[in-house]
């Protein structure tokens, strides 16, 4: 999805410069691995051996949450796009402020660049309509994945009629796959997707994961740690330090370590967590009261 997209930012606004926010993992392509979260932190690794510098020398990185970042990147660049988690995930969890995310939608139409939010973790899962819906802030492109394929493999990216009219066969960028629209991952996600339109479904994502974070967090401070977090409907995450965490260096002041033990603690106990501080955790609608308090009492 996303390495579609940055051919497609770069093809409509003739630019070749993209911005991306440090520790936001856009996929394995050559040109997102750039301060890039997930694995790429996990492991400690700065960029990836492998990867040609010419790749990377179009691709710049702000600090998410700070706008003056933004700004000064797009006054001193001519920048195709802007591209973020606008939750992210592959630091651990972190929201945005929703001024972050309006100062950026102003910033990028001051400056000609196309904003993209990579909706792979918060697509259908925060919201129905998305991270967009959710804080009321419109993208030029959106890319999908996860969720559409009820956890098949697929991606894709959508945007406004203009700017998907460069793809092939409708205009001159290229674009092929040969999974595109396969009928098992298609079906899988319009099932889920069926699923989630039910009444009461967000609702009941919003309260057992507010009551597993909430839960996991008091016994946390009531064991002493210094530990910080939080949810936005079935996205969740923790960091043991005292926050509050609004970005990648933020994060990477938390205890790794303890997180580790705290993770092999969980998993004896039978809860398996995400195995890494910097990834969020998430829900589902087959999560119940019994899991969440299961697992509060293993926290403890």
């Amino acid at each position: 999805a996303c390495m579609g997209m940055i051919r497609l930012v770069r093809a409509y606004t003739k630019r070749e410069k993209v911005i991306k926010f440090e520790g936001c993992y856009h996929g394995h392509a050559d040109s997102f691995l750039v301060q890039a979260g997930s694995g790429v932190a996990t492991l400690g690794l700065p960029d990836s051996p492998g990867v040609p510098a010419a790749a990377t020398a179009g691709t710049l990185c702000a600090e998410y949450n700070n706008l003056a970042s933004v700004e000064e990147l797009l006054k001193n660049n001519e920048v195709a796009a802007v591209i973020l988690e606008p939750v992210v995930g592959n630091s651990g969890f972190i929201p945005p402020t929703k001024e972050f995310l309006q100062g950026i939608r102003e910033l990028t139409t001051k400056y000609g660049a196309l904003l993209v939010f990579d909706e792979v973790m918060t697509g259908f899962r925060i919201s129905y309509g998305g991270a967009q819906k959710y804080f009321g802030v419109t993208p030029d492109i959106t890319t999908m994945g996860k969720v559409i394929g009820g956890g098949l493999p697929v991606g894709a990216f959508g945007g406004r009629k203009e700017i998907m009219e460069m793809v092939a066969p409708a205009g001159p960028m290229y674009q092929a796959g040969t999974l595109s629209g396969n009928p098992l991952a298609m079906i899988s996600g319009i099932k889920t997707l069926q699923r989630l339109q039910q009444p009461g479904s967000y609702e009941h994502l919003d309260r057992i994961t507010g009551r597993l974070i909430n839960g996991i967090l008091d016994a946390g401070r009531a064991a002493g740690h210094d530990i910080c977090g939080g949810h936005i409907s079935a996205m969740f995450g923790l960091f043991f330090c005292k926050g509050p965490v609004t970005c990648f260096a933020d994060a990477t002041k938390s205890d790794t370590q303890k997180f580790a033990k705290f993770h092999r603690g969980m998993l004896e106990r039978g809860i398996y967590l995400a195995p890494s501080q910097y990834e969020a955790g998430f829900t589902s609608l087959a999560h119940t009261d019994a899991d969440v308090d299961f697992t509060i009492e293993a926290a403890k």
